[in-house]
């Protein structure tokens, strides 16, 4: 469910934890476009959803990492589609996960996919993301093993600097994870694992597609 923000001025997006102003905004891109990211500045989730869909080939390998935003705008149920694509998630369900041997086959296949999508907990305003995560799962295929990377990110998502983005996780993030997963489960939800991508090796590996909207946490 997607977290609704109050309507934007001319100069201030709303969010969830306040209002990240125009200016920041435009810091933000500026910051990764130097950085050598292709960076799609989207008004709305339908626009975030068709940018992000034109880069992926029909039939193409693809996987994502669990994630609110790519629910929210509808891209994970487009990857799913029956025929569309080689989606890698819906090959993983159907392992038996009781198997070593099936264990080793999802853990390979689903951290080197041809493409990976996802969203960051938080982008500093000097082209920063911050990840993190209980299992890892997702970790390595955005750091190094998936071929393309496509990130989807609400203006929400956007901080300062990488102190203010720890303090967004634990104050922001991780409390509302934490009721989805005792919802969901009843455990609690932990940060064992944190990855900040300074910036990626591989030019045009990682493309940003910013929408202005609150979207997941």
């Amino acid at each position: 469910m997607a977290l609704v923000a109050p309507a934007p001025t001319a100069t201030q997006t709303g969010t969830p934890a306040g209002l990240v102003d125009e200016a920041a905004i435009q810091r933000t891109v500026a910051a990764l476009r130097e950085k050598g990211y292709a960076v799609e500045i989207a008004a709305t989730r339908d626009e975030a959803r068709r940018l992000i869909l034109d880069r992926i080939p029909a039939g193409a390998e693809v996987s994502q990492g669990a994630s609110m935003t790519l629910d929210d705008i509808g891209v994970t149920a487009e990857l799913e589609t029956p025929g569309r694509y080689d989606a890698v998630r819906v090959r993983t369900r159907s392992m038996d996960r009781s198997n070593p041997e099936a264990l080793r086959e999802m853990r390979k296949i689903g951290t080197t996919p041809d493409f990976w999508l996802n969203s960051a907990q938080a982008v500093t305003e000097d082209g920063r993301f911050v990840f993190v995560s209980n299992t890892g799962s997702q970790l390595g295929a955005i750091a190094f093993g998936a071929g393309t990377v496509i990130l989807a990110l609400g203006v929400n998502k956007i901080v300062p600097n990488l102190e203010a983005a720890m303090a967004r996780i634990d104050n922001h993030v991780l409390p509302l994870e934490n009721a989805r997963m005792q919802g969901l489960y009843g455990v609690d939800s932990e940060i064992k694992k944190v990855l900040i991508v300074n910036k990626e090796f591989r030019p045009g590996r990682i493309t940003v597609v910013l929408v202005r909207e609150a979207l997941g946490y």
